[in-house]
């Protein structure tokens, strides 16, 4: 039998101090607060609590903050964090990296060497003056960055009291405004998307992930447009959702996958009308930003498709470490500069085709359909273990979707230690060993460490998705279904791959799905 809760109950493992003196007793209607509180939900949040005095307690007042709400202090979270992250990244911020300074102070970026290189020093529109490697709405904002940078560099000419730099430091600080801008609008989706679970956005505020990746490269844009896709779709706007996710993919191909595991859903809960309303307004946005620059500087344009198909397994994947322990050998075995490495991509083609068709299943076949960020972040981790590619940078991608998918303090620091970690290893064997660096065995140790981090990662996720009473959203509030599906959200099932006699009763009516007996 199964029962209607009343009130998100205590955990058993509730410190003293909590909303209630015996372990596993809920609190009434009366006294249950608007939102979650994580120090009575979290082990990990009641613990720090206790540096400031504890978890919340059961009488405290909440929701009546004048001006520090939950928004504000994760956007106060989130900036602090940026600012940690500026401070690392100062040393490389003149352009000056004499004696190897990228990398002895773990300051490395993209978007310092390329200034001068795309000719945005001269402010040479990309695609139409240089050819850039990445998608036309990265262009744009590396082109609004040297527009910005030579703004400052005016006003420093016209107002003494500002100081000289560098263009590439007014580049170099431009851009990290403008993708500090970006992370704040992710926290700010993320915090929209997670219904009554506001305080989840601050593992997007806090996060190390964030501290050490967050000016390596411009992919912070993408992510902010994938997530207030996201947040979009939460608030049953499909229309705004497909064209934001449009804008994500001029930016970076991924949101492409979101839109794959909003489809998987879509076909189970019988609503693909909305999701053809999305995708459609995500071809048109996508065609609006793309069409221009590929009518002309079709060459140009197409430059980042043709480099996805020819360049080689990246030094951080699983493809790469194959091919050095066999010595070249497996795969195209050696191959010339530029040369396509076409067994490598069909391999790598038929694995991700594997990862969507096991993602699909599990959407269609799990006993209570999963939530948007659950299908999301399996797609996207599967995507990024298999694929060829996976800059450092790329695990920002997973950020908001982990967070939302299983929004526990343990899991993800401890997956987010591995990212941050590994960014030593692979700066110490750019060093090179003259210059006191390290072998490359030791960058793979730190490959294979993360790798697994992302794997105990989702196979948590598959676990809540299969046995969806251990789901933390669902179970943290009285008749929780989704609070990122928007149209799906406590929809009924359409289709399922489901055997007989295996139905369990909808988490949509506040009830604890059990398995049926046979017979």
């Amino acid at each position: 039998m199964s029962a209607t809760p009343t009130g998100p109950s205590v955990p058993a493992d509730q410190p003293a101090g909590g909303p209630s003196a015996s372990a596993g007793v809920a609190l009434p209607d009366a006294a249950r607060p608007d939102r979650v509180v994580p120090t009575w939900t979290d082990p990990v949040a009641a613990q720090a609590s206790e540096a400031v005095g504890g978890p919340w307690g059961r009488h405290a007042v909440i929701g009546r903050a004048l001006f520090w709400t939950p928004l504000r202090v994760c956007l106060l979270f989130t900036t602090s964090v940026l600012a940690v992250a500026w401070v690392k990244q100062a040393p490389c911020s003149d352009g000056n990296w004499a004696g190897s300074v990228q990398y002895t102070h773990l300051c490395y970026s993209d978007t310092v060497p390329l200034f001068g290189l795309h000719g945005l020093d001269t402010l040479a529109v990309p695609y139409l003056d240089s050819a850039v490697e990445y998608p036309v709405l990265i262009g744009a904002l590396m082109l609004l960055a040297a527009w910005l940078g030579r703004g400052y560099e005016a006003a420093a000419g016209a107002v003494g009291l500002l100081p000289q730099v560098p263009a590439v430091q007014s580049y170099y600080v431009a851009t990290c405004l403008l993708l500090s801008l970006c992370a704040l609008l992710t926290t700010r989706a993320v915090l929209g998307t997670s219904g009554r679970r506001p305080w989840d956005a601050a593992m997007v505020g806090l996060s190390p992930l964030l501290l050490v990746h967050a000016f390596t490269n411009w992919d912070l844009l993408a992510v902010a447009l994938a997530s207030l896709g996201l947040w979009a779709w939460a608030r049953r706007r499909p229309v705004l959702a497909g064209a934001l996710l449009g804008l994500g993919v001029a930016a970076k191909l991924y949101p492409l996958l979101l839109l794959g595991a909003l489809f998987f859903l879509c076909l189970r809960a019988g609503r693909l009308g909305a999701w053809l309303r999305a995708a459609g307004a995500a071809a048109v946005a996508w065609a609006a930003v793309n069409v221009p620059v590929a009518a002309l500087a079709p060459e140009n344009w197409s430059r980042f498709f043709r480099l996805n198909g020819s360049r080689p397994a990246d030094p951080d994947t699983l493809w790469n470490i194959a091919l050095t322990v066999s010595d070249g050998r497996l795969f195209d075995g050696p191959l010339a500069e530029g040369e396509t490495p076409a067994v490598l991509n069909a391999v790598v083609a038929g694995c991700l085709l594997a990862v969507a068709a096991a993602v699909a299943w599990l959407t269609l076949a799990a006993p209570v359909r999963p939530r948007v960020a659950q299908v999301a972040f399996l797609l996207l981790a599967g995507f990024l273990l298999v694929n060829k590619v996976w800059s450092p940078q790329f695990s920002l991608w997973l950020l908001p979707l982990a967070v939302l998918a299983r929004p526990r303090w343990r899991s993800l620091l401890l997956w987010q230690a591995t990212e941050a970690l590994l960014w030593v290893p692979r700066m110490l064997w750019y060093l090179g060993t003259d210059n006191r660096g390290v072998e490359v065995e030791w960058f793979f140790l730190a490959v294979t460490v993360r790798d697994a981090a992302v794997l105990v990662l989702v196979a948590l996720v598959v676990r809540d998705v299969w046995h969806p009473d251990g789901d933390v959203v669902r179970t943290s509030w009285p008749g929780v279904d989704d609070p990122a599906g928007g149209v799906l959200d406590h929809a009924e099932d359409a289709v399922t791959l489901r055997p007989p006699g295996a139905h369990r009763a909808p988490l949509s009516s506040g009830v604890r799905p059990e398995p049926t007996s046979a017979g």
